[in-house]
């Protein structure tokens, strides 16, 4: 059980094998998320997320006591899980190719540069305090790729 919850929590083993970055590389499957879930209504994306969050949790608290480390940077299940999150309502299929390119690493610049509250919040213990920081980066990650596809939608009309 403890190597499926790693190989989960690592973003399918990917977190666990990267040699830098292994919080990006482990979040590339929630790429494959924002993909399923682009084209639902809103409010089945936000549930669904919501739903991706809450899940997160308790997979990130046993892959945290598994490891024995507070927030390892393996666990990627807190970035590949919530990934979706940023993306609400951002109409993907009616931008440029490169523009989920440009929107997942705003998350990955946020979540590394951790704004307020987000580093203060990662002290919680547990799951909570794996997820809680990457909810609020994502939700910071939200608002500027809202921003961003206004801009490209603005300079490719």
């Amino acid at each position: 059980m403890k190597k499926f919850v790693l190989f989960i929590a690592s973003g399918f083993g990917l977190g666990l094998v990267a040699p830098v970055a292994p919080g990006t590389v482990g979040s590339l499957p929630g790429v494959l998320l924002v993909y399923l879930t682009v084209l639902l209504p809103v409010c089945l994306q936000v549930a669904v997320a919501l739903l991706l969050a809450v899940l997160a949790i308790p997979v990130c608290g046993a892959a945290e006591r598994a490891l024995g480390i507070k927030d390892d940077g393996r666990i990627a299940a807190d970035e590949w899980m919530l990934l979706p999150l940023s993306f609400i309502a951002l109409p993907l299929y009616d931008l440029p190719w490169w523009s989920i390119i440009l929107f997942f690493a705003v998350v990955r610049i946020v979540d590394i540069a951790k704004p307020f509250p987000c580093r203060r919040l990662q002290s919680i213990k547990g799951g909570l305090g794996v997820v809680i920081d990457d909810f609020i980066a994502n939700l910071y990650s939200l608002g500027i790729n809202h921003a961003v596809a206004a801009l490209i939608f603005y300079c490719i009309k």
